[in-house]
């Protein structure tokens, strides 16, 4: 298997431009001016973009990677998808709508890309992350959560619950 290697310096100078005016074009649909959001390109994965808040922060995050296998694509339809997030937060609050609801997927429409909530992607070649998952039970049913889950689990910081039964989930 051939591995992808990220995209170069110019390719996300050349994302960061096509964010910026996907921003200036929501804008002209809103009639007015949305702030710059930062761009990174660190995620991983098999997602091509994630919108990203953390308090007052705001910002983007792309995969270099499978960017680089589908980059046109990407630009077409990636970017627009996040940065329509970014300005339905702006216009909206987060906790006001859902992440993929009629506000967003009006905004998408506007701004001529179809509202799909995902991409598949032939990911070969792509480095992504693997998660271990731990068996729990419920009355009811047989669940699997990831290690990221069960960690949290085990440190007593959360509880998880049966959506059928709405007992505690507990490890098997």
């Amino acid at each position: 298997m051939i591995m992808i290697k990220p995209i170069s310096l110019a390719q996300q100078q050349q994302v960061t431009e096509r964010t910026a005016d996907v921003l200036r074009q929501a804008g002209e649909i809103y009639q007015r001016q949305f702030s710059s959001v930062a761009v990174a390109f660190d995620l991983k994965g098999k997602a091509a973009g994630m919108y990203c808040v953390r308090g007052r922060k705001r910002w983007i995050r792309y995969n270099p990677f499978i960017f680089a296998k589908y980059f046109t694509d990407n630009l077409e339809t990636t970017v627009p998808h996040e940065v329509a997030h970014y300005v339905i937060d702006l216009l909206y609050g987060q906790s006001n709508v859902r992440p993929h609801g009629k506000e967003w997927s009006s905004l998408m429409l506007s701004l001529g890309v179809e509202p799909e909530r995902t991409c598949e992607y032939d990911l070969d070649g792509i480095p992504v992350r693997v998660y271990r998952l731990f068996d729990y039970v419920c009355d009811c049913s047989r669940h699997q959560l990831s290690s990221r889950r069960h960690n949290r689990v085990e440190r007593g910081q959360m509880q998880y619950f049966c959506k059928l039964c709405r007992q505690q989930l507990v490890p098997a």
